[in-house]
């Protein structure tokens, strides 16, 4: 299947602001890319492109003063397959796990796990290791969070989200990253497009979506709390230990969010 996918977001500065962006598409996925999803600024700025310590492609500019437009808009080509779903993978004992899965065992600044792992061990200690126990941490997630755009907030945590009940998809991420990693199981936080592909209607206001990955038996394997189904047509942007990894703009200076459109669309 091909997916088109892209965004146009309009910011207000009072004065020339540094800018880190991460809206391109993940180079686990570039073969995939029948047309580039080259950033386009309006006013045009100079643009420096390089790799964050996560393999994230992330872009730097300055926004002049005034308004500054940043829009893409390309092709994608999709396998049209559900993620993954294996329930036989085991988990791995941390004293066998790679070393370049153990940073996503430790906290972050979204998932206090020195907070939650008392409450994680009491509500998962008795499920199976391994999938199964991701399973269930999903299963409790979603059905604990209330989903609700009203409810987002750039500072919620972890456990902010357990007290609260409710979020979007990166607290729905975010407690369950949180809990994953308190039972031993290396966790990272996803962001890219997930559009409605194979749901039946109606169908939310489109925006970039969070989900992660869990490394189970040698491998990494998406699970997403806040659907808390196997999707299809999801689009990598960038992975982290969380959302503060992978935000698609960082600004140094204060400015205003004018316009925030996204587009995840299967062209038939």
């Amino acid at each position: 299947m091909k997916i088109r996918i892209g965004f146009d977001i309009t910011y207000e500065c009072p004065q020339p602001t540094p800018m880190i962006l991460m809206v391109n598409v993940h180079y686990s996925r570039i073969s995939d890319m029948i047309t580039p999803d080259h950033l386009i600024a309006d006013p045009p700025v100079p643009l420096r492109a390089y790799r964050d310590s996560f393999g994230n492609w992330c872009s730097r500019i300055i926004a002049p003063r005034g308004l500054l437009r940043l829009r893409t808009d390309a092709l994608v080509h999709d396998s049209g397959q559900p993620d993954i779903v294996e329930p036989h993978a085991r988990q791995t004992p941390v004293t066998e796990l790679p070393d370049e899965t153990l940073m996503f065992l430790l906290g972050s600044r979204y998932c206090e796990t020195d907070r939650l792992s008392e409450i994680a061990w009491q509500l998962f200690g008795h499920t199976p290791p391994g999938w199964a126990r991701v399973q269930a941490i999903c299963d409790y997630v979603h059905g604990h969070v209330r989903f609700g755009y009203q409810h987002a907030r750039a500072t919620k945590t972890a456990w902010e989200t357990w007290h609260e009940r409710v979020g979007v998809c990166r607290d729905y991420a975010h407690l369950a990253i949180t809990f994953c990693r308190c039972m031993n199981i290396p966790t990272r936080y996803c962001t890219g497009y997930l559009g409605d592909m194979g749901v039946p209607p109606p169908y939310g206001p489109m925006d970039f979506a969070g989900w992660f990955e869990v490394w189970l038996d040698g491998n990494w394997y998406t699970f997403d709390a806040r659907n808390n189904v196997p999707r299809i047509g999801r689009v990598l942007i960038g992975r982290g230990r969380d959302a503060a990894d992978v935000a698609i703009s960082n600004t140094f200076g204060p400015n205003i969010l004018k316009n925030f459109v996204v587009m995840t669309d299967e062209v038939r």
